[in-house]
């Protein structure tokens, strides 16, 4: 007997052998068949879905989920414009704040939208010696008072208070660690936003180590949580680069670096595995970090590397050759050559032909550097919504010229490159719906089309999101597609992407989410 028949649905189930179907039979979690193989089968609940569009559970490639969680509580200035506002949050935080010790954190900053940086000077006019802490809504830079400023060694670089890339995690490490329970709140929080959307599985994408992680007991957060019931979709964690260490094995083993007892990508289960070690290479776009071969537009800047490029080749062929999956951090066209470079030299030195290593962001790509991806089997996990959150400004400072390169869709898939989809949340909209229209139209929220030469059909945006995400997590065996015996992940929406404009994708309802085959509405709020 079935557990569940999900009946008069317009089920796409993104497997070529049988890619529309009306009902499907789910049977301790997984997918029992499809129409005839199901449909005079008894089940113990059959629900008529009335027409309403199934598709396999979104895959989020790369998301931050403490990040979210903790920025979610943390008072924010997002969509302040003026100096004079955000110094009145944040002296109201101030006055909040438990002690004169504690730590006074505010979300949601982005120099652009003030039309200048904050200074050490702005937060001390409110911040009453207290240690003031801006971050950065990219995650690569933060502004601090000058009571943390005093807490740091001389040589860390900063400019009145404003600290980027390494320089951040310096006073990062002032304020870690976080406590479990508390990240654990955290990440709770952001996987049922996740599960809100239709995203079923993600990739936790740096914990412990690196810019974004929160503890280096960070990945006991997420066994807590699975014990207590209380983790709300799959997660595939990836540790920070910085958390591996020099190693005595084996001299046949070859293992230069390693976590400790040598575990690596693949350990885990269904619901809770390790995933792809995370190496930064470079800052990002938002903070005009980003490594690039020629100057934003209008100035003599390039970004910067996140270390000496010798030291970031070693580490991503150090990871190569520990047995690991890399997910390189390269958002800049040079950051992208730096990691090419290492991932070539890398296979080279021991071929791992199903390595399947991939390229974080890929957020400005040369022509010249797509057939590279493609011979080194590289997959690019791209952020669509970024470019539909920020393509114009993106756009401006990249020049005529760049901007096509930006985020790219065709020239991926023409090249052979597998296309993944994510939202690296909370750095913007974390939905996948929103991302796919950007991924079909190319359009920024102000109607300005960013290299609409990259516009992919609505098929190829999914796939992205399903088929392609469970390919870059090593889930193909069990996700991305509603085939018999693979996970009964999926989303239920009220229409069809593809029986909509473009321009409606985004809008379209996540009716509810199923993980395991039941259903997240009401298992979350019992």
């Amino acid at each position: 007997m079935l557990c569940t028949r999900l009946t008069n649905a317009n089920i796409l189930t993104m497997d070529p052998d049988h890619p529309v179907a009306h009902d499907l039979g789910i049977w301790h979690g997984r997918v029992a068949g499809l129409d005839e193989a199901v449909t005079s089968l008894p089940a113990r609940e059959v629900v008529d879905l009335q027409g309403a569009t199934v598709l396999p559970g979104f895959i989020d490639s790369h998301v931050h989920l403490a990040w979210a969680g903790l920025k979610a509580r943390t008072p924010a200035i997002t969509g302040l414009t003026r100096i004079e506002d955000v110094l009145a949050v944040v002296e109201e935080a101030v006055s909040r704040a438990s002690s004169h010790d504690a730590w006074v954190s505010i979300g949601g900053y982005d120099q652009r939208a003030l039309g200048r940086h904050l200074t050490a000077t702005d937060l001390d006019r409110v911040g009453h010696g207290r240690k003031v802490f801006l971050m950065h809504d990219s995650g690569h830079a933060c502004v601090v008072s000058s009571a943390v400023l005093d807490l740091l060694p001389a040589h860390v670089p900063h400019e009145d208070g404003l600290l980027v890339e390494s320089a951040m995690g310096a006073v990062r490490r002032l304020r870690l660690p976080y406590a479990q329970d508390e990240l654990a709140d955290a990440v709770e929080h952001a996987g049922r936003a996740c599960l809100a959307e239709g995203i079923t599985a993600c990739a936790e994408a740096g914990i412990g180590g690196g810019l974004l992680g929160h503890s280096p007991v960070e990945l006991g957060v997420y066994q807590l949580l699975r014990d207590e019931g209380r983790l709300p979709l799959r997660v595939q964690l990836m540790p920070g680069a910085d958390t591996l260490g020099p190693v005595h094995a084996h001299e046949r083993d070859g293992i230069p670096r390693a976590l400790d007892l040598g575990l690596r990508t693949g350990f885990g289960d269904d619901w809770l595995s390790v995933g792809a070690l995370k190496i930064y290479t470079d800052g990002g776009m938002m903070a005009r970090t980003a490594a690039l071969t020629e100057p934003y537009e209008g100035t003599d800047r390039t970004g910067q590397l996140q270390d000496d490029p010798e030291r970031l080749t070693a580490l991503i062929v150090d990871g190569h050759l520990g047995g690991w999956q890399l997910a390189v951090h390269a958002i800049g066209d040079r950051a992208a050559d730096l990691a090419l470079d290492g991932l070539e030299r890398a296979q080279r030195l021991r071929p791992r032909p199903r390595a399947r290593h991939r390229i974080e962001h890929a957020g400005l790509i040369r022509p010249d550097q797509l057939p590279r991806f493609a011979r080194l089997g590289v997959s690019a996990v791209v952020q669509p919504n970024f470019l539909r959150c920020f393509g114009d400004d993106y756009a401006t400072v990249m020049g005529e010229r760049r901007a096509p390169w930006m985020y790219r869709g065709r020239a991926f898939l023409d090249h052979g490159v597998t296309l993944v989809g994510s939202s690296d949340r909370p750095v913007t909209d974390g939905s996948p719906l929103r991302a796919i229209q950007f991924m079909v139209e190319r359009a920024s929220t102000s109607g300005r089309l960013i290299g609409p030469g990259e516009a992919v059909t609505v098929d190829e945006a999914l796939h992205a999101y399903t088929v392609a995400g469970a390919h870059a997590c090593r889930w193909e065996d069990s996700a991305g597609s509603l085939t018999p015996g693979k996970r009964a992940d999926l989303v239920v929406l009220g229409d069809d992407p593809h029986a909509v404009a473009p321009s409606r994708i985004g809008g379209i309802e996540v009716v509810t989410t199923l993980v395991d085959g039941r259903d997240t509405k009401e298992l979350w709020t019992k």
